[in-house]
């Protein structure tokens, strides 16, 4: 019964979907009409029966109702209760109905919250967000229905893949959908522009915060996937070049500029065609994402679907939305008008470059994603690895740190230069910096100890806004900025320092035995068998010293049941300078007397997501300060009498 309770309100939420099409598309063309009061009550009514429907399936994986094919094929009665409550969108169907969730209630956002959009735009963009709800609809109703019933059902069900059965499926997946769905409101706001012309700094006022909540989840999601991936694998990464990784940072890319963009836009009324243009960028790449994770024609931890029609379902929705917007961006873009102008030395030329350096770094990152997919197709097979990303990349990175140093001094419109002097500290910082470690770790490799340098420099250069300014009275949105741009120094610290000052061992041990790395000395105590909820392991007891310092990790190999797979479950030794690594296994499967332990010494890599926190706590602190001056501003037109 509530299976089909759960596909009623899925059918109901598609009909109040296409109303809502037909509403806004009237409503824009007529400048009003009779269906116009119906646009937000069916906007917040969808969403509502998309949550109802959700929470239906949610409850079905909750109470473990095998009559569900879903159910049945990724979940198992003795499966732990989180890992059963997350395996809901631990696949394909269910993680598409959390992503139409999402998206319907981001629909009943801006009918319920957007005030700031004059009404036609407002009726364009909630037009053109059911027309993107409508798409997803059919997909999840005639092509993969998350409700479908099994007959017999089974006794126990399949269960969820092992490296799936992490506290990170319950916590991942919903923050990088909120982020990519997010992004599906930027590019609702910039269709809803385009048919109705009015780009100006009101939509980048009306389209920032919802960009920036985005990113702030994209941001988030990106560093916690990345973090479950380090710590699950056990391969002691924490970024391997997949190509769903990269379809998780390439909205990412594409989001930090159409945040840059939107500002200006805001402020200064410039990039008007270049803010349309990213806020389309953005979205495609989402989309891009989704054909990646669920057509089929990658084969990784991170995909669902294997069926060819549900790919060739979802590219056909890619290309016409994408295809259709664009094609409707060469078609408006001309009656948008010119915004002002601005001099090359400006804050505005600063995001300029600094958009510029992200879309080169997007580009690069797109072709190595597809270029092996399309020579294959071709019926030839290309590896495109992380060599290739990193030289193609790094580079460019290093010039974005510079920019991202000069960028935030410079004055809007233009400048004379005469602030630039404030850039030596942190220039001089970097030099010194790169000269010490050259000096004293030549192997270390160029890159790494080019971007550490960069990274200090950096971390200065982001506080240098702050200074001589009463910090109480500072704007949160300058409190952001400084703060983001830190937090992205401090990724980057921990991205060189793990790249070029990493130590690994390889050790054959029996128990009693040690092996050193990196100043410390780790003993193999005891192995014994252990079990829990639905596997079993052999765990090692692994004591590591470093002078007077001691700590027992404890490393599993797992071997799980419903689904039959072995995982390595690695200990980690968390210190102030950086993380011990230690994943144990057998030697070979019939001699149980020595162990193979690997180990790592990572100096510094917990900055990498320590970073990551900053950065979205700094877009966090820039999203209230917004939220304040709106509140602000209303209420002095309403003490002026202009409310």
């Amino acid at each position: 019964m509530i299976a089909e309770l759960g596909l009623a309100a899925l059918w109901l939420a598609a009909t109040l979907a296409l109303l809502q099409a037909v509403a806004g598309f009237m409503s824009w063309r007529e400048n009003g009409g009779a269906l116009t009061a119906l646009i937000k009550p069916v906007a917040v009514a969808q969403g509502v029966l998309c949550l109802i429907s959700f929470g239906a399936l949610l409850y079905l994986f909750y109470v473990t109702d095998l009559s569900v094919l879903l159910v049945a094929s990724n979940s198992h009665v003795d499966k732990p209760m989180i890992f059963k409550i997350a395996g809901t969108w631990g696949n394909h169907e269910g993680s598409m109905l959390l992503w139409l969730t999402i998206l319907s209630l981001s629909g009943a956002a801006i009918a319920l919250f957007e005030k700031r959009l004059d009404r036609p735009t407002l009726w364009a963009s909630l037009f053109a967000q059911a027309l993107l709800a409508l798409g997803f609809f059919a997909f999840l109703l005639f092509s993969s229905n998350p409700f479908e019933r099994l007959n017999p059902a089974p006794e126990s069900g399949a269960g969820l893949n092992p490296l799936l059965q992490d506290v990170g499926l319950a916590f991942h997946p919903p923050t990088l959908y909120i982020g990519y769905v997010g992004l599906s409101i930027a590019f609702s706001f910039a269709v809803g522009a385009l048919l109705t012309g009015k780009v100006g700094p009101a939509f980048a006022r009306a389209m920032r915060p919802w960009v920036l909540l985005a990113w702030i989840f994209l941001t988030v999601g990106i560093a916690a996937g990345s973090y479950w991936a380090y710590y699950e694998l056990g391969w002691g990464g924490w970024w391997f070049w997949d190509p769903v990784e990269n379809a998780s940072l390439m909205p990412w890319l594409a989001a930090t500029a159409l945040l840059h963009s939107v500002a200006v836009l805001a402020v200064r009324d410039a990039l008007r065609a270049w803010t349309i243009m990213l806020a389309l960028v953005a979205f495609a790449m989402s989309m891009a994402g989704t054909f990646l994770v669920r057509s089929g024609i990658l084969t990784s931890v991170h995909t669902f679907a294997v069926d060819p029609e549900r790919g060739a379902f979802i590219l056909a929705l890619l290309l016409f939305y994408i295809g259709g917007a664009l094609a409707l961006f060469g078609l408006r873009i001309g009656s948008v008008r010119e915004g002002k102008q601005f001099n090359l030395l400006s804050r505005e030329g600063g995001i300029v470059a600094n958009n510029i350096f992200l879309s080169v770094i997007l580009a690069v990152v797109l072709v190595g994603t597809l270029w092996p997919l399309a020579a294959e197709a071709m019926g030839e097979k290309i590896s495109v690895g992380p060599p290739y990303f990193n030289r193609a990349t790094v580079p460019i990175g290093l010039l974005l740190m510079l920019a991202l140093m000069v960028g935030p001094l410079l004055r809007w419109r233009s400048d004379d230069g005469a602030r630039l002097k404030r850039v030596i500290v942190p220039a001089m910082a970097a030099l010194v910096t790169g000269i010490l470690l050259f000096v004293q770790w030549p192997s270390a490799g160029l890159f790494p100890i080019l971007s550490l340098s960069l990274a200090v420099g950096l971390a200065i250069a982001s506080i240098l806004p702050l200074v001589g300014r009463n910090l109480l009275r500072t704007p949160l949105t300058t409190w952001g900025m400084a703060l983001a741009h830190f937090g992205l120094a401090v990724s980057i610290a921990g991205m060189a320092t793990e790249s070029g000052w990493s130590s690994e061992r390889l050790a054959a041990m029996r128990v009693g035995e040690e092996a050193k790395i990196a100043g410390w000395t780790v003993t193999l105590k005891n192995v014994k068998p252990v079990a829990g909820d639905n596997w079993v392991a052999i765990e090692g007891e692994a004591v590591a010293r470093n002078g007077d310092f001691t700590a027992t990790l404890t490393p599993q190999a797992r071997q799980f049941f419903q689904p039959a797979q072995q995982t390595s479950e690695a200990a980690l030794l968390t210190r102030w300078n950086g993380q011990l690594y230690v994943v144990l296994a057998p030697v070979d499967g019939d001699n149980f007397d020595r162990w193979q332990v690997r180990l790592w010494w990572k100096p510094f890599v917990t900055f990498i997501w320590l970073g990551a926190a900053i950065i979205a706590f700094g877009g966090f602190l820039a999203l209230i300060g917004r939220a304040r001056l709106l509140r602000r501003r209303k209420k002095a037109d309403e003490s002026w009498g202009y409310a």
